[in-house]
């Protein structure tokens, strides 16, 4: 309290002509309209600016939440999609089923399951992903996953609450492929070299290529077919053989891969059994 008293007595004066010069710049504004007019525009202005920055400063707090929120969104879109349903074929009519998915589930073929990369490399010969989903979720091994643009990879293994999954950054990855213009299947490979530049092989150089000619998933993988892989970069002849050597830019950029989805194929083991089954009868 001394303190204070003593730091009043030292600059009382000063402290005197604040006061005045408040109480001088009151009047006038209340009994002037130009400069009345002139104070309200700068409140507003100072106004608006301090609460822009509150604003600015609210949304990063949500954003979280947001990105929760649009990936939930964008998991139930995924799965409304209609090449996720495959009804049976048959050779006496078309029928068109005017119901989008089954409840019973049978016949939907693919089902997504959006999940968090918590881990991710991208600078080594064989590069593999972490993601925060795991058997408790439904995830198991061999599963392909897919982000919002493109491929990912493949599941390798799997704990409760966790997988890993082998990146198509990977030299051991194959991945079945097919031109979108012209139909001919390939196969997609990484050469360990280029982080957004994948190897299609085996398209014969009869095909005629283009710089920007779109790579998808052929209807042979166990990718759902129709997912991008990416675009043609660049057309080299093999000179050992009659195909190309195609760089492909990858639509998914894996240096910013935050957010993937996991997709289960509800008939892969129908279609597995099927065939393990003719591999016993040529035995």
């Amino acid at each position: 309290m001394r303190n204070l008293f003593a730091f009043i007595r030292r600059y009382s004066v000063l402290l005197f002509f604040l006061v005045l010069e408040v109480v001088c710049i009151s009047l006038l504004v209340s009994y002037n309209r130009f400069h009345q007019s002139k104070y309200m525009d700068a409140a507003g202005e100072i106004t608006g600016s301090i609460q822009a920055q509150y604003a600015g400063i609210e949304h990063y707090f949500y954003l979280k939440k947001e990105n929760a929120d649009l990936r939930r969104k964008l998991n139930e879109l995924q799965n409304r999609l209609p090449e996720n349903f495959q009804g049976a074929d048959t050779a006496q009519k078309i029928v068109t089923d005017s119901i989008p998915f089954d409840s019973t589930g049978e016949r939907r073929r693919y089902l997504y399951m959006d999940a968090e990369v918590v881990n991710n490399s991208i600078s080594l010969p064989n590069n593999y992903i972490t993601i925060h989903r795991g058997s408790k979720q439904g995830v198991a091994p061999s599963m392909v996953v897919v982000g919002p643009n493109g491929v990912v990879g493949v599941v390798l293994d799997v704990t409760d609450n966790f997988s890993t999954v082998m990146s198509m950054l990977h030299k051991q990855s194959r991945i079945s492929a097919r031109l979108k213009k012209t139909g001919e299947s390939g196969r997609v490979e990484w050469d360990g070299a280029t982080p957004n530049l994948v190897q299609l092989r085996d398209i014969p150089k009869s095909v005629k290529l283009n710089k920007g000619d779109t790579v998808l998933t052929s209807q042979y993988s166990d990718f759902p077919p129709g997912i991008m892989i990416g675009v043609v970069e660049k057309v080299v002849p093999e000179q050992s053989s009659n195909n190309y050597l195609i760089q492909v830019k990858t639509a998914t950029d894996f240096s910013r891969l935050q957010n993937v989805f996991v997709v289960k194929n509800l008939q892969r083991n129908e279609q597995k059994e099927l065939e393990q089954r003719l591999q016993q009868k040529k035995k």
